[in-house]
């Protein structure tokens, strides 16, 4: 099973509903990954919008 990104927050998952938002929009056309560890010291998370620890994809079509 190919791995989706969430539309809305671009969390990588293997999964129909995302896990950091519940959302069902989800897209296997993306490219790029941030693997964020500690989203509060991170200034990548923080230029992304990320509060969670995680696989972040940087585009999601």
């Amino acid at each position: 099973m190919r791995e989706n990104a969430c539309k809305n927050c671009r969390l990588i998952i293997n999964t129909k509903i995302c896990s950091d938002c519940k959302n069902t929009n989800l897209s296997e056309d993306w490219y790029g990954e941030a693997i964020i560890f500690d989203p509060e010291n991170s200034l990548i998370a923080k230029t992304m919008g990320v509060n969670k620890s995680g696989r972040y994809a940087l585009n999601v079509r």
